[in-house]
């Protein structure tokens, strides 16, 4: 009876311990996304409504994005579902064409249902060539809609670039264990 307790107890160490773990870069960039969040319902407060009632987003609080001519982005960021962070992602993107600078920025995806949802979370999820973001500034939420059940925001953090576009971008999606 000693060994079958002892076991139970070693299991449910195991599993709480694998179900939390993050590196100490997973901590930051949640940490980040937390404070992202909050910097994007001060600029534009309309944001609120799509965090409160999505059925799941992706926060991506340090985008960089540079080019001339070929340009690329990346990122890590933290999907929540139903406001619980469930799992880490990774943006990439490589684009030709007319672009030139570099520039960070704050990426929110947003879900509005749980089938877009899972779509994401089953990996390997990209936007269409002429896929755009909503800047992410006093008002622009208030009128503006899903898209084929995702919206996406972007708000500038420094620099100056000449491409506002986030279609071509691929994502990669990890649960927590």
């Amino acid at each position: 009876m000693k060994t079958l307790k002892t076991i139970a107890v070693a299991c449910l160490i195991f599993f709480t311990i694998g179900a939390v773990a993050q590196n100490n870069k997973d901590k930051k960039i949640m940490a980040d996304a937390e404070q992202a969040k909050t910097t994007l319902i001060t600029k534009d407060p309309g944001l609120d409504k799509f965090f409160k009632n999505s059925s799941g987003y992706v926060i991506f609080p340090n985008v960089g994005k540079g080019g001339l001519i070929i340009g690329g982005a990346s990122g890590n960021g933290v999907l929540y579902e139903n406001g619980t962070a469930v799992g880490m992602s990774s943006l990439k993107k490589l684009s030709i064409g007319l672009q030139a600078g570099g520039q960070a920025v704050i990426e929110v995806i947003f879900f509005e249902t749980d089938a877009s949802l899972e779509e994401f979370k089953e990996g390997n999820y990209e936007f269409s060539a002429e896929a755009s973001a909503v800047i992410a500034d006093k008002g622009q939420s208030e009128n503006v809609d899903y898209n084929d059940g995702v919206i996406v925001f972007a708000l500038p953090k420094a620099g100056l670039m000449a491409d506002a576009s986030i279609g071509g971008q691929k994502f990669e999606y990890h649960a927590f264990k």
